[in-house]
């Protein structure tokens, strides 16, 4: 027994050795190509989407020879090693059908660019600002700095809404007003607010209406555009500016109210 597992080990354990040995330092050298490969991508100013997806998709291709070519080092035929790979493969894919369809749908992102790293987008429920595109899934970061995961089959089929792929967008907002106030007052002074807001842009040009006689305010409609970056500015200073020159002018602002008559 004793001569045997001399035998052994005299056999076995310099290839146990030797293909640790090559495990170890070619993990490490696809870590290092990889990182080179990235820093090369940028000076080539590839497509910031398109990086992540390729650094992955080659991280797991060279780790997956080496890992064949240390079962080889053993004494594991390639042929069967490869075998079993694509048998292990057939029944992983058939389990992992999601993680397929999100590998396609990262492709089709990839390939139809209806977003790109940085865009502002909103879909399956989630809004933020698209972090990186893996090769399973996207990773948005919302405005409350909190980091998402969005499979990317979903993200592929699903309904997107890209706020970055213009560079202007329309604030839509709405005042209303008492029954007993000036409308003309009203317009000017929405008017004069916008052209005086150096984010509202002029062409087009800031666009305010009689939207409705709603059931206890007279609504106006107010349409300014302004750059995607000023958006939010324009959406809150108006609001507030609106406000406070109805307050300075004597033009209510009214609520809803409901009059309760009851007989004595």
């Amino acid at each position: 027994m004793v001569e045997t597992i001399k035998s052994y080990a005299v056999a076995y354990v310099p290839k146990a050795a030797l293909a640790i040995a090559v495990l170890v330092v070619g993990f490490w050298l696809v870590k290092k190509l990889c990182g080179q490969l990235e820093k090369r991508l940028e000076v080539k100013g590839v497509d910031p989407t398109l990086r992540p997806f390729v650094l992955s998709f080659i991280r797991v291709g060279l780790k997956l020879l080496i890992i064949i070519s240390v079962g080889s080092m053993l004494g594991v035929a390639t042929t069967s090693f490869v075998a079993v790979i694509g048998a292990a493969g057939l029944a992983v894919g058939l389990a992992l059908q999601g993680q397929l369809s999100n590998f396609a749908g990262g492709a089709l992102i990839l390939f139809l660019k209806p977003f790109v790293v940085g865009d502002f987008i909103e879909a399956q429920g989630v809004m933020g600002s698209v972090q990186a595109v893996r090769i399973f899934d996207t990773i948005l970061l919302t405005p409350d700095n909190k980091t998402v995961h969005v499979p990317n089959g979903a993200l592929s089929n699903g309904v997107l809404t890209n706020y970055s792929a213009q560079e202007l967008r329309r604030v839509d907002l709405t005042f209303g007003i008492g029954y007993g106030d000036n409308i003309d007052k009203a317009r000017s002074i929405i008017e004069d607010i916008a052209q005086n807001n150096d984010k509202v842009l002029k062409d087009p040009a800031p666009f305010v209406g009689l939207m409705e006689l709603g059931d206890s305010s007279v609504n106006f409609a107010v349409r300014l555009w302004a750059t995607g970056a000023d958006y939010w500015d324009v959406y809150f200073c108006t609001q507030e500016a609106v406000k406070k020159a109805f307050d300075e002018n004597n033009v209510s602002i009214p609520f809803p109210q409901m009059d309760v008559h009851t007989s004595a």
